[in-house]
């Protein structure tokens, strides 16, 4: 697999380049989410970690770009920028759509042996625990309604029409990515799974957490945080513990 420098820069985010670092994150957004979302997770872990954050198309400075509505497709795209910076382990972190996102990137790659060294799944079900779900069938007002249950997104976007106009076809593609994604039968990754989740989720049950260990064949960790749907931006710094965690393991084991 090859990629140009230019689909790098169009797909990758490096909000503090970290040249010499010896380890790599990639961060995948939840639905509606973009880069900037990881902002704070690259502050806290550079320079010590090459943090990238996926920016998929359709929103932010790829607004121009329509958005792709397949998990599938996005994870192909994403899977040919990412086989060119294998050169340093990857560990992968998804949120909500991400985590699916992550998980059919990290497939990929494995196929072409640079895999991830970690899968951290975050607020989602297992791909194989499906629930029959619409939102990216409903009108606008439909999509706001569900946004705002979530308490994921600033409520000064939610209330500036101009805004919402602007990421609404970008939400409403992701929407339709997540609910019309079907996991392959026994689709597995070979790299460890870490299922981060809130207590409260709506979208995600303890129960639906647990069955991401049925898609590794590799160690399975579930952490459970007190909070709903988007409990990571209320507990950052447990959150950034757990990726540190990983981080300094990592780097133990490889001098071992």
């Amino acid at each position: 697999m090859s990629s140009s420098l230019a689909d790098d820069g169009l797909w990758c985010r490096r909000f503090h380049p970290a040249p010499d670092a010896g380890r790599r994150l990639v961060c995948f957004p939840h639905a509606g989410g973009s880069a900037s979302f990881y902002h704070p997770v690259s502050a806290a872990l550079s320079p010590g970690v090459d943090v990238i954050a996926v920016q998929y198309p359709g929103r932010q400075d790829r607004r121009q770009e329509p958005p792709i509505d397949d998990i599938g497709l996005l994870a192909d795209r994403i899977a040919e920028v990412l086989g060119a910076l294998s050169d340093r382990p990857l560990t992968f972190f998804g949120h909500s759509m991400g985590a699916l996102v992550a998980f059919e990137v990290a497939r990929r790659l494995e196929r072409h042996g640079n895999g991830p060294q970690r899968l951290f799944a975050s607020g989602r079900r297992a791909p194989s625990a499906r629930r029959d779900e619409t939102v990216h069938l409903r009108d606008d007002d439909g999509i706001v309604a569900e946004l705002r249950a979530l308490s994921g997104t600033d409520a000064r976007v939610l209330d500036d029409e101009e805004m919402l106009r602007m990421v609404l076809p970008a939400l409403r593609s992701d929407y339709k990515a997540v609910e019309t994604y079907r996991s392959e039968p026994a689709a597995v990754v070979r790299c460890p799974v870490t299922v981060l989740v809130g207590d409260d989720d709506p979208k995600t049950s303890l129960d639906e957490a647990r069955s991401w260990d049925g898609h590794t064949t590799g160690d399975f960790d579930l952490r459970v945080f007190p909070g709903g749907h988007f409990y990571l931006a209320d507990r950052p710094n447990e959150v950034m513990t757990v990726l540190s965690e990983h981080f300094t393991s990592a780097a133990l084991s490889h001098h071992a």
